[in-house]
């Protein structure tokens, strides 16, 4: 157990996990040539679609400020991970879309994400990861819900 945690909440067990998970993706990227992404771009690469997002739907899907995701979208476009096209329904309001060079990232992230989850599985046994799987997706589903 890391550090002096005797019985940890859920919410420090969640957060480090998180931080190593996170850890892994970052070096998966840097490893790609795709340093110059930082952990919030998670919060644009996660939500993005193909059909894109305004800042404010990406920012109320990752549950954080719109300047804060107006932000990452800012550095990520400047470093054209991204770019904003005006939005054909609303054109007071622009759309956010992976570039080329965007496009070449999920894949990056996935593999890494199955990496991650293939070896916490040899640690805690498959069946033991997959029902935690569902156990948090049950609960997730169950918040966000009522």
């Amino acid at each position: 157990m890391p550090g002096k945690l005797e019985h940890p909440t859920m919410g420090v067990l969640l957060r480090l996990l998180y931080q190593l998970y996170s850890l892994e993706i970052q070096g998966a990227l840097r490893e790609a040539g795709f340093d110059d992404i930082n952990p919030a771009a998670a919060n644009v690469f996660t939500f993005l679609t193909s059909e894109g997002a305004t800042v404010s739907q990406l920012a109320n899907l990752s549950h954080v400020r719109k300047q804060t995701m107006a932000q990452t979208v800012e550095q990520l476009e400047r470093s054209d991970y991204v770019e904003r096209r005006p939005n054909p329904s609303d054109r007071r309001s622009q759309l956010v879309f992976l570039t080329a060079r965007g496009k070449r990232i999920p894949p990056v992230t996935h593999r890494a994400a199955a990496a991650v989850e293939q070896r916490w599985a040899r640690l805690s046994g498959a069946d033991e990861l997959e029902t935690l799987r569902m156990s948090l997706f049950d609960l997730l589903t169950q918040l966000t819900t009522e």
